[in-house]
């Protein structure tokens, strides 16, 4: 068959059986290169092309001229270098623009072939010429070499594949090379010996090769800030190996002394600017500082790096900043030497807190030894009783924290969030968060307890069938708030009538008129305290918690009542390992 058939053949008919290439018989015949395939960082980077693709039409073109030529491998990284998500990204950008230059690329070669005008002209004489002799004598194609570049969309990388030379084309030469670059602007950072040895290489056409590689910009690090003091203390003790908590180790108290560091900054740094393959600069974002955590009784140093106490005090995190908090500490009991105590940082006492003695403070408490029955303690934040609360019917303890003793006996504990301890005996409890009563003994018996989420407890009750009630749910600090205004109400207005039977003297008057402005006080507060109590049950039906309020005991003694609202069960007979829960206005205990 000669030059013209074969070709007429290959770009506007059907292509012989003989001559016919499929993408897996190429593929296979690339194997023999030893190419990279398979299951490889190369394979993650290789384009799959359809067998339609007109690479294939151009390869077998090829392939009819010189022979042996292996298939055509369009892979951006062969050596498992550049990122993986660029390479996907690229690979998407390559796929319509591969195959609309391999296409102006067959076009080309249908150009080439056709018979110019002007000649067909002047070989028509008298008549039309055979097809046979018309097709003899077309002029076969003559197409050189043609680079094909391909550049990154972030144009750090530009890719090479070269489409070989039709009929009597050139073959690829080092200048084809330098002047495709050259063309699309690719200056910088050029592969030098790839392209020295491009034009030589065996398999230097329908293949993808890296010819330019850019410098990737590196953006500056953020500032840091690293602390020396915790933002976060864990509040919740874990029992050991013999059931026992240890609570000294529950340190809420954190010294440090005027002058001391608290936090340091590590400044950000600058950005490293790129060079694309354009020899353009690509930007560099820097490093965003942070600023210092500074809150009260803190200052910056002078070369604004570190954060430091200005005070001698307790360092706390609240609210994003550092601060430091005044630190009483008393190295024995709350007794007369000391007298009742309102402070407005965190106390550590040493000892006890004695009958009849008071103490309050705006934060933290840690108390050593015992709160005795007949004292009352007020925390801010959390309380720590190391060695337990005696009640004896007449302490108060209020915490706007969590609360950690050894024991709670016979005592009015209100807590804002926690309450852990081995055990509850006879007491009223209310706690806005959860109560855990695991460890040591854990028991619950006797009193009542009253938690707005969750009871946790190893018994509840006792065989004695001792009278205890559990309630879940509600709001218990917020009732218990305005119980004890309740009773300063009736108070002032039992005060009030004893006056008003009095014989009048300027003393009475006197007396009347500052109890009367009590009673007024103490009434308003009141209705403040209904309004809010009120508001906050209007929005207790849009709790996302709502619901999942539980008791849990490992067991249940008969004479135990369990509530839920309005709805309550008391219990007759033994319940182990059990959990009591609400679902749909019925207690279910499982």
């Amino acid at each position: 068959m000669s030059i013209k058939d074969k070709f007429s053949n290959l770009l506007f008919g059907e292509k012989p059986e003989e001559e016919q290439t499929a993408p897996e018989e190429a593929e296979a015949a690339g194997e023999v290169t030893g190419e990279p395939g398979g299951a490889s960082a190369s394979s993650l980077s290789l384009l799959e092309l359809p067998e339609d693709h007109p690479i294939y039409r151009l390869h077998s073109q090829r392939r009819h001229e010189a022979g042996y030529l292996p298939a055509p491998r369009v892979c951006l990284d062969e050596t498992g270098m550049l990122p993986p998500e660029t390479v996907r990204r690229e690979l998407d950008r390559l796929r319509p623009m591969l195959a609309a230059a391999c296409s102006a690329r067959l076009k080309a070669v249908q150009d080439s072939a056709a018979p110019k005008r002007s000649e067909r002209r002047e070989k028509k004489k008298d008549g039309e010429e055979q097809p046979e002799r018309r097709q003899a004598e077309a002029p076969p194609p003559a197409l050189d070499a043609q680079p094909f570049v391909y550049l990154s969309a972030n144009q750090l990388y530009a890719w090479v594949l070269v489409f070989p030379p039709v009929g009597q084309g050139e073959e690829l030469t080092r200048e084809m090379l330098d002047s495709a670059l050259a063309g699309q602007g690719v200056r910088y950072g050029l592969d030098r010996n790839l392209i020295d040895r491009l034009a030589h290489h065996d398999r230097r056409y329908f293949n993808m090769f890296l010819a330019a590689k850019g410098k990737p910009a590196f953006d500056g690090k953020n500032g840091n800030i690293v602390d020396n003091y915790p933002r976060v203390i864990q509040r919740v003790l874990e029992a050991d190996e013999f059931d026992q908590v240890d609570y000294t180790s529950l340190n809420l108290i954190h010294n440090a002394a005027k002058g001391e560091e608290i936090c340091h900054l590590i400044k950000p740094t600058e950005g490293e600017p790129g060079r694309s393959v354009l020899d353009e600069e690509i930007p560099a974002k820097s490093g965003k500082s942070v600023p210092l955590p500074k809150g009260k009784n803190t200052e910056i140093s002078e070369d604004g790096v570190q954060l430091l106490a200005s005070i001698s005090g307790s360092v706390d995190f609240t609210g994003q900043v550092f601060q430091v908090k005044p630190v009483l500490e008393i190295g024995g009991d709350v007794d007369y030497s000391t007298g009742s105590i309102n402070f407005l940082g965190d106390i550590n006492i040493q000892g006890n807190i004695l009958s009849g003695f008071t103490v309050q403070a705006g934060g933290n408490i840690h108390v050593g030894g015992v709160v005795e029955a007949g004292s009352s303690v007020e925390a801010g934040g959390d309380l720590v009783v190391v060695k337990g609360i005696l009640g004896g019917g007449a302490t108060t303890v209020r915490a706007k924290g969590s609360v950690f003793a050894k024991y709670v006996e016979n005592a009015v504990i209100c807590v804002r969030e926690l309450l852990q301890t081995d055990c509850i005996i006879g007491s009223s409890v209310y706690c806005g968060g959860e109560v855990i009563v695991q460890s040591g003994r854990g028991k619950i018996m006797g009193g009542f307890v009253w938690a707005a989420r969750r009871i946790c407890a190893s018994a509840v009750g006792s065989q004695s069938e001792c009278k205890t009630t559990v309630v879940l749910g509600g709001r218990p600090c917020n009732y218990f708030e305005r119980e004890l205004v309740q009773r300063e109400v009736n108070a002032l207005e039992m005060e009030m009538e004893k006056l008003e039977c009095q014989p009048d003297s300027p003393v009475r008057s006197s007396l009347l008129s500052k109890t009367r402005l009590k009673l007024t006080t103490a009434e308003m507060k009141m209705r403040k305290l209904e309004e809010r109590l009120q508001r906050l049950q209007a929005e207790e039906g849009g709790r996302q918690d709502q619901g999942n309020e539980r008791l849990e005991c490992g067991v249940a003694y008969p004479g135990t009542k369990i509530r839920f609202g309005d709805e309550a069960i008391r219990l007759h007979q033994v319940h182990r390992h059990c959990v009591a829960t609400k679902v749909h206005d019925e207690i279910l205990l499982m």
